[in-house]
């Protein structure tokens, strides 16, 4: 991308905590519904949220727009907040000089993918807060992240960064919107389609694989290097490459990675569940927030990770995570909050470490040097002389000795200041939750987990899906009683795929109906026929300055890689051709970009594993809830059985014949002598039904 002036005039300036504010009069956000937004209601910084008011105010005034975006449980975005956006002499100047907007980054992951893009590209890096100065009609011309209040390790400080945009604003005005227009052309190339298409073909899946196996950390798994992120869809695509190609090494590297990851910090070994990332090469000490969509996604790999080994291990984490989700995170009416912070008593960290007097005055003397090894508490610390437990030694507690210990350190540890749980429901990572809890439910013979599915399933659908006839349809942010946003890609695709897995683990037909709608209004709202490949928000999105499409996976899978999945899977339980060659003329668009750089589409190799794969369907016959037939799904989800659909024929004839009008595969399909069966095909040819389960077991 061309430099512009400001990025010329500004490259020298590229290369602490506050008190608690006085009461004052909130400024445009206090009537937002997020968590974050409210935060910074009574900031001295005059902030509006991001709209058509901000943009005319900017307009009108002449004055360019200061972009600041983040979320709730971002550490960094709450020191800046201390340092700067509650200094009322720094808040005095932005106000002067700029229209301050500030943006939930998970509200608008939209308006986030395009600023952040810019500040990727012009610097190399991009994280949270994100900082962006913008010419009123929204395009970007400076930006950065994290500004300290004084200059330090050779970063300007916030005050300088402001009055340099000032001054050049003010001196230099037409060339740095002209800059700012060359910007905004090339963020419109970088949402074009992919120039050339390929074909599709297992090269690209074991290029992929290859490509990561040669950055693996052999020691630590997962990439070599720090931070570390869990990667979860990098985890499903190599227990899929081994299941295709009985490569050792792949399953290796999952065993190894899960391994680490369960002993490290980034695990809870009190609470279950997952913290974000890990700050260093070992996993060892994390950033200490908690997202459902990391849990989530780790919660189903290592319920995977059990079917393929059987290892209890893995089944264990799995549990665990499911289980912190259930606890900590599920709200009234069964749908799921956001994250819980990093922060608690102004410290990071502060609710999950321990010292080792803290440690010794909850278990005793007679546990104490047991529980201090088991957990890598030491006088040392990893933090500012606080330890983060994780699994040091697991010989040194073993049995009830470990379940006495971790519960009650668990028990101690619920009478701290909880860090801030943000409570706004949103669509997509909600659909990873109903995913993770049907597909773990079956594969860890845990009902109850398919049963809270259920419950978040019926939830999101009441209160963010308004149907197809509405406008706007599925809504991406539920909050305080109100659902808005209209909803994006990944919250079409997203809670479809959990829908979908829900219907294959409970075989209740309404959670297939619902998925299917989903899909199809995704497909319609979100296609670009003349490219074949997806836009992530929808036609009319005029707040935007681009309308964004992206394939690239970040901590969550694309949007286009879940719905070309979706495509995929139901197509073939339908035996809708359409949706299959809407699908594969996605994947061929992105082909040759997956040929190149597999990495960075992992998500959308994974569905090329699907499309090519050999269709496998497999039919439950009988009386839902029956003894008989539970025992037959039982046996089936003990093994790992990708590349597959499920679906249910009914015992009741006029139930199965209304069913099989959009769902084929039903026809037919009844119980053998009275007995519950299972029908198997492959390639659209089917074998004798089974009734044992312990031949399908061996299948």
């Amino acid at each position: 991308m061309p430099a512009p002036l400001l990025a010329i005039a500004l490259a020298a300036l590229l290369p602490g905590d506050g008190d608690a504010p006085a009461a004052r009069a909130p400024n445009r956000l206090i009537d937002e519904k997020s968590i974050y937004l409210r935060q910074h209601a009574t900031n001295p910084v005059d902030w509006s949220p991001w709209g058509e008011e901000a943009f005319a105010r900017a307009a009108a005034e002449g004055k360019p727009i200061f972009l600041s975006i983040g979320y709730s449980t971002c550490h960094w975005c709450h020191v800046m907040e201390r340092e700067s956006f509650e200094d009322e002499e720094t808040a005095a100047y932005l106000n002067a000089h700029f229209v301050p907007i500030k943006v939930d980054r998970e509200e608008r992951p939209d308006v986030d993918s395009i600023y952040m893009t810019f500040v990727q590209a012009r610097t190399g890096s991009g994280g949270w807060p994100l900082n962006v100065f913008l010419t009123p009609d929204r395009k970007p011309f400076f930006g950065g992240t994290y500004f300290p209040p004084e200059r330090s390790r050779g970063m300007a400080s916030f005050r300088e960064v402001l009055e340099r945009v000032v001054l050049v604003w003010g001196e230099s005005r037409e060339a740095i919107e002209k800059d700012a227009e060359t910007v905004a052309r090339f963020l419109r190339d970088r949402s074009a389609a992919p120039a050339t298409e390929g074909e599709l073909d297992a090269s690209i899946l074991d290029a992929t694989v290859a490509a990561f196996s040669s950055r693996y950390d052999e020691t630590w798994g997962g990439t070599i290097g720090a931070p570390k992120f869990p990667a979860p869809h990098l985890l499903r695509l190599l227990l899929r490459h081994e299941h295709r190609t009985g490569a050792a090494r792949a399953l290796e590297m999952v065993v190894t990675t899960l391994d680490r990851m369960a002993a490290g910090g980034i695990h809870d070994p009190l609470g279950g569940g997952f913290a974000r990332y890990s700050t260093d090469a070992r996993w060892l000490v994390p950033h200490f927030e908690k997202m459902l969509y990391d849990n989530a996604q780790l919660a189903r790999v290592y319920a995977e990770a059990f079917q393929r080994t059987r290892a209890p291990r893995f089944a264990a984490v799995a549990r665990d995570t499911l289980d912190y989700l259930l606890r900590d995170l599920r709200l009234e009416g069964g749908a799921f909050a956001s994250a819980e912070d990093a922060d608690s008593e102004g410290e990071e960290g502060r609710f999950y470490t321990w010292t080792p007097d803290e440690v010794r005055s909850v278990v005793g003397e007679d546990d104490a040097a047991a529980a201090l090894a088991y957990l890598g508490v030491t006088e040392a610390g990893h933090l500012e002389g606080r330890s983060v437990p994780h699994v040091a030694d697991p010989t040194a507690l073993v049995g009830a000795a470990r379940e006495r210990v971790r519960g009650a350190l668990f028990d101690a540890r619920a009478t701290r200041v909880r860090p801030l749980r943000d409570d706004k429901v949103l669509a997509d990572w909600n659909g990873l939750a109903i995913s993770a809890l049907a597909y773990a439910g079956r594969a860890l013979d845990e009902p109850r987990y398919v049963a809270a599915a259920r419950e978040a399933a019926a939830f999101v659908l009441a209160h963010l899906d308004a149907g197809a006839d509405d406008a706007i349809g599925l809504r991406r942010r539920w909050a305080d009683g109100e659902a808005a946003i209209a909803g994006q890609l990944s919250d079409h695709a997203f809670l479809a795929e959990g829908l979908l897995d829900l219907y294959e683990s409970d075989l209740d037909p309404r959670w297939l109906d619902a998925a299917l709608d989903l899909t199809r209004r995704a497909t319609d709202r979100f296609l670009d026929p003349e490219s074949g490949t997806f836009f992530d928000v929808p036609a009319g999105s005029d707040d935007l300055l681009v309308r964004t499409r992206d394939a690239t996976d970040g901590a969550v899978p694309s949007g286009t890689a879940v719905h070309v999945e979706n495509l995929l899977r139901l197509g073939e339980l339908t035996m809708d051709d359409a949706m299959r060659e809407t699908a594969l003329r996605c994947l061929e668009a992105y082909a040759g970009e997956m040929a190149r750089i597999g990495l960075g589409y992992v998500e959308l190799v994974n569905a090329v594993g699907v499309a090519l794969a050999p269709p496998r369907e497999v039919v439950f016959a009988g009386r839902r809830g029956a003894d008989d037939l539970e025992e037959l799904v039982r046996a089936y989800w003990a093994t790992f059985r990708p590349y597959r659909v499920i679906a249910h024929a009914p015992v009741d004839e006029a139930e199965r014949a209304a069913l099989a009008g959009r769902l084929p595969l039903v026809e037919g399909r009844t119980p053998v002598d009275g007995a519950a069966a299972v029908y198997l095909c492959e390639s659209y040819a089917c074998r004798l039904p089974i009734t044992d389960p312990e031949a399908l077991g061996r299948e």
